[in-house]
């Protein structure tokens, strides 16, 4: 939706992402706080919903890309013009900082129990398992946090031991891929088998069943915008270098960031250079 005023465009992307990371990260703070949306369906269904409902109520103003990787995966395939890339990734990372903002500020108590809970303190080893509900870390270190048991730092160190950076990478790579994969696909409109208007609750589906499988090793990204700009805000709000750059070091940049947009131009690519075309194919007449 390019031909759409940038300043309209922009306050689209504010909010579709607001939306996405107030429901997505919300749901994730009432798992990890209060131990409430039990198993990785229940909060991914709720990423999925938010990013249907995002797309429902900005896609026609902005194109409802609320995610980095996607602008610059269209961008670098030429499905959307280089020179509104800055001010969409400007935009979707306010909207992110903004919903982190809101989510701090009501859930600020149950953020101290759990801390107290786990007899650690903010900005200190340990309190990973509060930031985390903001930025994301891998593996995922949700399972620590949902013990009563006070944390234990050489337990979490072996837990890291569990996923490498480089196949944090792999991992958010494929995934964003797969999801950039279905978002070109579904929305094309030369495929006929293609959801038509219910295309977003299909890329929302995508989104609940990648984050089954993936969250579990990385809290499952995709989106630069969802791990930066709320990360950002808990740098500042007393996570400190937990927060960013992280005890990973340069995760944050090369699986948080990096990743996605190397899996967004792969999957948009994909469709592009072969699938897209085969479609394309299929609808000519016979004998042309």
């Amino acid at each position: 939706m390019s031909d759409r005023p940038l300043s309209a465009c922009c306050v689209a992307e504010v909010l579709g992402t607001f939306l996405l990371i107030f429901f997505g990260c919300g749901a994730v703070h009432v798992a990890v706080l209060m131990g409430d949306l039990q198993g990785l369906w229940q909060v991914g269904i709720v990423w999925g919903i938010s990013i249907m409902l995002a797309i429902y109520v900005v896609g026609s103003i902005s194109g409802a890309h609320i995610n980095p990787a996607i602008t610059c995966g269209l961008a670098t395939w030429g499905l959307f013009p280089w020179a509104r890339v800055p001010a969409y990734v400007l935009s979707q990372l306010a909207g992110a900082i903004l919903a982190a903002a809101v989510l701090f500020t009501v859930f600020q108590p149950y953020l101290a129990a759990k801390e107290k809970q786990k007899g650690v303190v903010r900005g200190q080893p340990g309190s990973e398992l509060t930031a985390m509900c903001y930025g994301e870390y891998f593996p995922n270190p949700g399972g620590m946090a949902g013990t009563p048991d006070l944390y234990d730092a050489t337990a979490h160190a072996e837990h890291n031991k569990l996923v490498t950076e480089p196949i944090a990478c792999l991992i958010e790579i494929i995934g964003t891929a797969i999801l950039a994969l279905v978002v070109i696909a579904v929305t094309d409109s030369k495929n006929q088998a293609g959801p038509g208007n219910f295309a977003p609750v299909f890329i929302g589906l995508t989104v609940a069943a990648l984050i089954c499988v993936i969250a579990p090793l990385t809290q499952a990204c995709f989106n630069p915008a969802r791990d930066f700009g709320p990360r950002l805000f808990a740098y500042f709000a007393g996570w400190g270098s937990i927060a960013l750059p992280g005890a990973q070091g340069t995760g944050f940049l090369t699986v948080y960031i990096i990743s996605p947009i190397v899996g967004s131009v792969l999957g948009i690519g994909i469709y592009q250079l072969m699938l897209g075309r085969w479609v394309a194919e299929s609808e000519t007449p016979a004998g042309n």
